[in-house]
């Protein structure tokens, strides 16, 4: 008898139309285009129209993912959504979502693993799929970022980095040779407040004061050191360790896809893999760091350029707030 697994068996990708360069963002704060493409390796990102929520902003790529999975809506049996800028604080994005586009009644789960969330995502449907329970489900991963941001001086090391995005993914069940090979996930809390929201907080019975607005607390706010140190050393770590479970070696990977976070922490992590750059694939120049998003809509995007093919073995990590950090491993 075969054993169940799960694959991708539809993917799609969306981001704004709206154009924001680095030469934008200095006449806004303190900054330069080589600043900015200095450090990041970034020289735009996309900023979603005011009014537009992540639900809103999956909806051309769930289509777009229906579409490739050959798939109707009817067909999904649960969403998971991962966000950590969702349309509000509650109800979850993922139910939102669903009325939007009228799915039939299926469960929605919304998860929070940041930069990590396509990972975490598909760790959690694999499983389902795995156990039988279902046989396609959506996941999508979507970002508004661009109004968690400071946009001044104070907030600008945090503001130039992240970028608007959504992705969708249809993960289905086959009994063929290919698919989530395994998933690899981890955290380590002690270092919550290197990269944090401090409010709004259930700590307080006010949730957000006029004090902890005005110190700008309610802003991303992150120890850019502490992460980049911590982020070189894990993305390595799981992607050896994704390898090493699937007796695999990095001569086997036909491409990386690290989280869009840093091109300078892609690049470490590359050399380090000893990867040449065709195994690589990087599009944080064009979109900046679109968290949960980046991932899928880096595959997304290299299956429409032709660089991923039948077989590939496609290798995602990912590091994020929590710290989180995680690998999978896709035969294609």
């Amino acid at each position: 008898m075969s054993k169940i697994k799960s694959y991708i068996s539809g993917i799609g990708h969306y981001v704004p139309d709206r154009i924001v360069t680095n030469n934008d963002l200095s006449k806004l704060m303190d900054t330069s285009d080589e600043w900015i493409t200095e450090r990041t390796g970034i020289k735009e990102r996309r900023y979603a129209n005011e009014g537009v929520g992540p639900s809103e902003l999956a909806i051309p790529a769930v289509e777009k993912a229906l579409n490739s999975a050959n798939l109707d809506k009817d067909d999904i049996d649960l969403i998971i959504f991962s966000t950590i800028s969702p349309d509000y604080y509650l109800p979850g994005s993922g139910c939102i979502l669903q009325h939007k586009m009228s799915f039939p009644n299926i469960g929605a789960l919304d998860i929070r693993s940041a930069c990590c969330g396509f990972v975490y995502g598909l760790s959690i449907a694999d499983q389902y799929i795995k156990s039988g329970t279902f046989k396609h489900i959506l996941l999508v991963c979507s970002e508004v970022q661009s109004t968690t941001m400071d946009m001044s001086d104070r907030g600008r090391n945090v503001a130039v980095i992240f970028g608007d995005g959504a992705a969708a993914a249809i993960i289905s069940k086959t009994e063929e040779d290919y698919g989530i090979l395994s998933t690899h996930l981890h955290s380590d809390g002690e270092y919550c407040k290197d990269l944090w929201v401090k409010e709004p907080s259930t700590l307080s019975s006010n949730r957000l004061n006029e004090d902890s607005i005005k110190d700008g607390e309610h802003y991303v706010q992150m120890n850019g050191r502490e992460v980049f140190r911590h982020a070189v050393t894990r993305f390595p770590e799981t992607i050896n360790e994704a390898l090493k479970f699937n007796n695999l070696t990095s001569d086997d990977i036909d491409l990386l896809i690290p989280h869009q976070a840093n091109l300078r922490i892609s690049k470490m992590v590359q050399k380090k893999m000893g990867l040449p750059d065709e195994k690589v694939y990087n599009n944080i120049h064009k979109y900046g760091n679109t968290t949960a998003a980046s991932i899928p809509i880096c595959i997304s995007e290299a299956l429409d350029l032709g660089k991923i093919n039948k077989g590939d073995i496609i290798v995602c990590a990912a590091f994020g707030s929590g710290f989180l950090w995680g690998s999978s491993i896709i035969k294609w």
